[in-house]
């Protein structure tokens, strides 16, 4: 571990911000409990009828949480990093904040094991494994020490990208162009269960309890309602939409044999970027940043720049293994293809972008600085991080050899 910090174990009271996080976890996700007046017992007079399976259950947690630790968000100057072979021009970018690669493999292994357990990744468990996304969650939230919080943001992230693999893109996993819409669409019925709609609702629930990435996509969410508000929970519900708005764009320029100009892949790419996976870093670090903040156009426009950058080192690290496929989904490529220069030639294009939109990024921090809120300040900080940390495990991940 880079960074020596106190470990020791305190009760969720003791710590300001994490009281709500003390005491025995729900066994289910509110929406699934019984509704008020009817004790939570199944069958009882009340009770939802919004399916329910003990697969879906994240499983228990501890009742201590370690302390967060703010103090490794504090910014240092951004250096300029190496990456990928080490061939092209550096990127700017902040450095990482915390490497604990015992940590890393805990919640790796906890990330497996739920996976195991609901069906997830059936075959290919191995290989999910040697991905490593509980590594890059304990690098993308250097402040959190707790394996529970960050499997909130493991689980998330893993069944997102669970979504990617079997809808979208990997045909030999199932992805089919032409059921992709219907299959996001089935996701919002997931993660938004409707009320009970007389007999349409049984095939419905039976078409989600029977898929094990829109299982995945319940169970994760049911942990993050464990630690999370009801604001920060349709936070996640309404992000994770928006960015099946950009795949299904993807998806209908593939069906159609079309190769978007650059510009227009970058639009729906901005929205369609890690983002999505940042929106947790209040409930990873046991806080919550207040719903009109979060909508606030400078803080939006900052955690944009961020998740844009982070998700242009993804198209950079893909760029090689994607040589040779349909460049849609690639800036890199894309690049390549529309200006007739070379794969080297375009990754320097690609890293420049980056480097102007992390200094950007710098920009609006240094604009919100004059925001009297701890909870903004940190938040930010923790977008600085999940950059950071985002790298490093790109430049690790077998998913990018």
């Amino acid at each position: 571990m880079t960074l020596i910090a106190d470990t020791g174990l305190v009760s969720g009271g003791v710590l300001p911000g994490l009281a709500a996080l003390a005491g025995p976890p729900p066994a289910r996700p509110p929406w699934e409990a019984g509704l008020p007046g009817a004790g939570g017992v199944p069958g009882a007079e009340g009770v939802s009828e919004h399916w329910h399976r003990d697969d879906v259950d994240p499983g228990p947690e501890s009742l201590l949480r370690p302390p967060q630790h703010p103090e490794r968000l504090a910014p240092a100057p951004i250096p300029l990093r190496p990456w990928g072979d080490g061939s092209h021009s550096p990127l700017y970018c902040p450095a990482t904040a915390r490497i604990d690669e015992a940590l890393a493999t805990d919640v790796n292994n906890r990330l497996v094991a739920w996976a195991e357990r609901i069906g997830l990744h059936a075959g290919h468990l191995e290989e999910f494994a040697k991905t490593g996304f509980g590594r890059l969650i304990t690098l993308a939230h250097p402040e959190c020490d707790d394996p529970d919080l960050l499997l909130v943001s493991a689980q998330m992230n893993a069944a997102w990208w669970a979504s990617d693999d079997y809808y979208a893109d990997e045909t030999e996993l199932g992805a089919v162009a032409e059921a992709l819409p219907g299959r996001l669409a089935l996701v919002s019925s997931a993660l938004d269960p409707p009320p009970p709609a007389g007999e349409f609702s049984a095939p419905l629930r039976e078409a989600v309890v029977s898929d094990p990435v829109l299982v995945s996509l319940r169970s994760a969410l049911a942990h993050v309602t464990r630690h999370a508000s009801a604001a920060q929970v349709m936070r996640v519900r309404h992000t994770t939409h928006q960015m099946y708005v950009s795949w299904n764009a993807y998806n209908a320029w593939r069906h159609a044999g079309l190769t978007p100009e650059a510009w227009r892949y970058l639009a729906a790419r901005q929205h369609d970027s890690f983002y999505t996976s940042m929106i947790l870093i209040d409930v990873v670090g046991g806080y919550e940043l207040p719903a009109e903040l979060f909508a606030n156009p400078l803080f939006h426009r900052a955690l944009t720049q961020a998740g844009t950058a982070a998700v242009l080192v993804n198209d950079l690290a893909s760029a090689e293994r994607e040589a040779g496929e349909d460049p849609d989904c690639n800036l890199v490529l894309l690049l390549a293809a529309e200006r007739d220069i070379s794969i080297a030639e375009a990754t320097e294009e690609v890293v420049a972008l980056h480097n102007d939109v992390v200094r950007g990024f710098e920009a609006s921090r240094a604009a919100l600085a004059a925001v009297p809120s701890p909870e903004l300040q940190r938040f930010v900080l923790g977008a600085r991080a999940w950059m950071g940390g985002c790298l490093e495990w790109h430049d690790s991940s077998s998913r990018y050899k």
